[in-house]
């Protein structure tokens, strides 16, 4: 995910090179969160399940072996195609904490899932701070 210029001051000076150890060196280019291999396009039902081709099986949103599935060939569920992305999630939401253990590498759907509490806390207070200007700069009478 791009860095949007006012937050880039926030992370390191270095921060492609450790971002693309977390990712390629430690999680060996998968997702942390589900196992999707970055860089290939995946077959998915929509719902976190996805089709793993180098073990030949499905596999859910956690990573885990579902067998209850045929293989994607002999099957006509309607399924999605997408090129997995990994990126560096920080798992605490604080770009100046980068130890290690703070942070995972990740494929869209799983960081989207991750920072959906944080959006909605981050939405949240957008809203009241434009509601607190909007009662500024009404008068008494309208």
């Amino acid at each position: 995910m791009p860095i949007l210029a006012r937050h880039r001051w926030l992370y390191p000076i270095d921060w492609r090179e450790l971002s693309a150890s977390i990712r390629f060196r430690r999680a060996k280019g998968r997702c942390e969160g589900c196992g999707r291999p970055h860089g290939r396009e995946v077959l998915h039902l929509g719902d976190g399940l996805w089709w793993d081709e180098d073990a030949r099986t499905w596999r859910c949103g956690q990573g885990k072996r579902h067998r209850r599935l045929r293989p994607p060939h002999s099957t006509i569920l309607p399924m999605r195609r997408t090129r997995v992305f990994l990126s560096t999630c920080h798992l605490d939401h604080d770009p100046q904490n980068n130890a290690p253990g703070n942070l995972a590498a990740l494929c869209q759907r799983c960081h989207l899932l991750h920072d959906a509490p944080e959006h909605r806390r981050r939405r949240a207070v957008t809203v009241r701070a434009r509601r607190a200007m909007g009662d500024l700069f009404t008068g008494p009478y309208g």
